[in-house]
């Protein structure tokens, strides 16, 4: 027997027991005639005490060698300790070791194994199974076990069935671009890994399996950013015989129930606005609602006087900061060298200030008056002590900009609180997006998903008006799922796949299957899947995904650990039927 009890377990009411720890040395401080090694497994620190009265000579020389990481297993009495430590949860007691076995030694770590340590990131992800050893990483995964365990729960408790689908699939042109896999039985053929199993979901709707999920992975071969890895993992759900209303109801309820059971708190509100909304009102189909700064357009209110920048401006638009007026000179000029960084690309800023006494003084007072700005105040909802902050240009390109200023001063401020949650629901996205390299639309979500049911005429006349039947849920400024009804025939398919480019052939030889099985009586069905890796971040209090990951990949998209991608051997591409000229 390695252990008797864990290193987090024993507390003063095991005092006097014989126990068995095992563990690694956290640390230990040698006075010579005493000698304290911490303890450490994943539950916990236990103190170990070694003295010269109590401990044989030939133990001490023992414990003195003990390094840091070392793998030990001792055994011995319980006793209270003298100085006890009220930060830990064994701090009231300690172990008199009477047996010391080394289970195994260990060299020197690259980083200390703290919570706080001196290891920088790419470091740490070289030797993750280090850091895996330090509460912060170990905690996010114990907390990521404990969140999948509760969607589990909950969807069983609604009656859905887990159902793994394959990861060896066919390649499909849409989206984004795959990981494919060479068939070594199959000279010149392909698999590719799933970017998502939306097929195969909707065919266990055909095959009448009602309510589906998965806790799946996926892969997409796109470029990196800190809350995107070339693999992640989708909660991924189908249910058959739903409305948009039947999945919203439902996934509304499995939020309720994570942050509920994770932390207590009651979410009453699922707020919902339109795509179009959404970008009108925060600049992006995502708004982070836990803090104010709607967008106001200034239009009507701008372009009356002999300011050029504004005249022959597509849209100007502002924000109220609360409690901007106390920026100083300085501040702003900060904020608007900000927004003119390459990742921004604004031109400048104008502001206007809302003083305490009602009147206001901006940066442009040489062309509005006070009754001007008295209506922007009034438009962005600015009152005194705020600060308006103006942007001009293209619609597409401001409103990116002041959304990206909007979350830039709302952390600056600590408007953005991670232990609030804020969920929002956005409908009706475009169904369709048109693409200038290639001349032609593209879906917007994907092929599959259903135009409103009173839309689908736009489609020979006006595509790029219509609306899609699909929906996304927002959490604190973040995607964290998305679904849609689905097309159930063949005909609508058909039409959609005509729409996005393709050939009668082409559709067939791509997506023939699916055509098929609408044929044998395919029920209506719709979905949605979230992200788990960013779910569980921000349920965590964060927006990184890594530190949710056991292994993850760095920003190029590589496993610094094991060295991956790396070249395989010759013999191998051989087999594949594959020649590659190395640069």
């Amino acid at each position: 027997m390695y252990r008797s009890h864990h290193c987090g377990q024993l507390r003063t009411s095991n005092i006097n027991e014989e126990v068995t720890l095992s563990g690694w040395v956290q640390k230990s401080r040698d006075k010579g005639f005493v000698i304290w090694v911490d303890l450490r497994d994943r539950y916990g620190i236990t103190q170990l005490i070694f003295d010269a009265d109590r401990t044989s000579e030939a133990m001490m020389t023992m414990a003195k060698s003990l390094g840091r990481e070392f793998v030990i297993q001792v055994t011995g009495t319980v006793i209270e300790r003298s100085s006890k430590n009220p930060n830990l949860e064994t701090g009231e007691i300690e172990i008199l070791v009477s047996k010391l076995t080394v289970l195994n030694e260990a060299v020197v770590p690259p980083f200390t194994i703290e919570d706080q340590t001196d290891g920088g990131e790419e470091l740490r992800m070289k030797y993750r199974y280090l850091d895996i050893r330090r509460n912060p990483v170990k905690n996010n995964l114990i907390f990521r076990h404990k969140v999948t365990q509760e969607v589990r729960s909950y969807l069983s408790s609604q009656e859905f069935i887990e159902v793994e689908t394959p990861y060896l699939i066919k390649s499909t042109p849409e989206g984004a671009r795959d990981f494919v896999v060479p068939s070594r039985m199959n000279e010149g053929q392909f698999y590719a890994l799933p970017q998502s199993p939306q097929t195969f979901k909707q065919l266990l709707m055909v095959g009448g399996m009602d309510k589906y999920f998965q806790i799946v992975k996926c892969f997409r071969d796109e470029d990196l950013r800190a809350d995107r890895q070339p693999e992640f993992t989708q909660i991924d759900c189908e249910m058959t015989f739903v409305e948009q209303e039947d999945i919203l109801n439902v996934f509304e309820g499995l939020t309720r129930h994570l942050i509920k059971s994770i932390h207590g708190k009651e979410i009453t509100s699922f707020p919902r606005m339109t795509y179009d909304e959404a970008m009108e009102t925060y600049g992006n189909d995502k708004p982070d609602i836990r803090f104010g700064m709607q967008f106001g357009e200034l239009n009507a209110v701008t372009q009356h006087k002999d300011f050029g920048v504004f005249n022959n401006a597509e849209l100007v638009v502002g924000i109220a900061v609360p409690g901007g007026n106390r920026f100083t000179r300085k501040e702003i000029d900060g904020i608007i060298n900000w927004l003119k960084r390459p990742q921004i690309g604004a031109l400048g800023m104008v502001y206007s200030r809302c003083n305490d006494d009602g009147t206001f003084k901006s940066s442009v007072d040489k062309f509005y008056d006070q009754d001007d700005l008295r209506k922007w105040s009034e438009i962005t909802g600015a009152q005194s002590g705020d600060l308006v902050c103006v942007l001009s240009g293209p619609t597409d390109k401001v409103r990116a900009q002041l959304s990206a200023l909007r979350m830039e001063l709302a952390e600056r401020l600590g408007l953005r609180n991670p232990m609030e949650f804020a969920p929002l629901w956005v409908t009706d996205f475009p169904l369709l997006e048109w693409d200038e390299e290639s001349e032609r639309y593209h879906a917007m979500h994907h092929p599959f998903t259903a135009p409103k049911p009173d839309q689908i005429k736009l489609l020979d006349t006006d595509p790029g008006a219509v609306k899609a039947n699909a929906y996304d849920l927002v959490l604190n400024g973040n995607e964290i799922g998305g679904g849609s009804i689905r097309i159930h025939d063949k005909a609508t398919q058909a039409l959609m796949f005509d729409h996005l480019g393709f050939t009668p052939e082409e559709a067939k030889e791509q997506f023939g299957f699916l055509m098929n099985a609408f044929e044998y009586g395919a029920p209506p069905h719709g979905g949605l899947a979230f992200g788990l890796d960013r779910l569980v971040a921000i349920l965590g209090g964060q927006e990184t995904i890594r530190d949710f990951i056991a292994f993850p990949k760095n920003n190029s998209g590589r496993d610094v650990m094991i060295d991956a991608p790396s070249a395989i051997d010759e013999t191998q591409l051989k087999e594949l039927h594959l020649k590659v000229e190395l640069k």
